[in-house]
């Protein structure tokens, strides 16, 4: 089984959010940049689908060479080889493009996701992966089976759980559930430096958004301490100030 494994490259989640001055940028200056765990758990499946010599796992991912030390953990924690699109990804159908543009004629089986990136969170990625593919695509997949050449998904509805059995190939974006996440051990980090990262040239897309303003939350205002025995202080707030009621 040949399986292709989208990664994104994104802040910590321990990381102080800023902008540049004219607030249409994401400040990277001095940010710790990690492997998205939504990807990290479908790289994790993948690898399980393919332990014992039963197929290949590649991992893909759209932006620069800052970028490489993310996608070299991704090797350390067992894919085999890696491929980078040489430019920033610039919105998600620009970044759904490159990734079908690559896989179309590679013959990939299988194509996993996380569900979403973790500094956007558009989850639009896969479903516009598979449309230009022309594969099926089923979204935040909590379990993956493959038998045969069908895949035996299951997902989370309203009320209970979704079995879907979908024919290779497919697309399938991961959630929690689908796989624990590997840690990579000392002989995975001394082959990572030497498996393959191909870098690719930017294929021709067209963008279709822009950013025009990133804000930050409005900081929480102060806390107010009422008396347990006074409701009535209670509720004139929650009335006046807080205009629940």
């Amino acid at each position: 089984m040949k399986i292709l494994v989208c990664m994104s490259n994104v802040p910590d989640t321990t990381t102080k959010i800023t902008f540049t001055s004219d607030h249409k940028q994401f400040n990277a200056a001095g940010v710790q940049f990690i492997l998205n765990p939504y990807d990290e758990l479908a790289l994790a499946r993948a690898i399980e689908l393919t332990e014992g010599g039963k197929g290949t796992v590649t991992v893909i991912h759209v932006g620069e060479a800052s970028s490489d030390p993310t996608i070299r953990k991704a090797l350390a924690i067992g894919a085999d080889d890696a491929v980078r699109i040489d430019s920033p990804a610039i919105d998600a159908f620009f970044t759904a493009s490159q990734v079908a543009a690559y896989a179309k004629d590679k013959g990939f089986d299988l194509v996993l996701t996380g569900r979403e990136s973790i500094d956007h969170n558009g989850a639009q990625v896969p479903a516009m992966i598979g449309e230009l593919l022309g594969i099926p695509s089923v979204s935040i997949i909590k379990k993956l089976v493959i038998d045969g050449t069908t895949g035996i998904l299951e997902r989370e509805i309203e009320g209970g759980k979704e079995i879907v059995h979908v024919p290779l190939p497919f697309i399938a974006s991961c959630a929690e559930g689908v796989a624990e996440p590997k840690i990579p051990n000392m002989r995975g980090i001394m082959s990572a430096r030497t498996k393959p990262l191909s870098v690719v040239t930017v294929t021709e897309a067209p963008v279709l958004t822009s950013i025009e303003k990133y804000e930050t939350p409005v900081p929480r205002g102060a806390v107010k301490m009422v008396a347990a025995d006074d409701v009535a202080k209670l509720v004139g707030l929650l009335h006046t100030e807080a205009k629940v009621i």
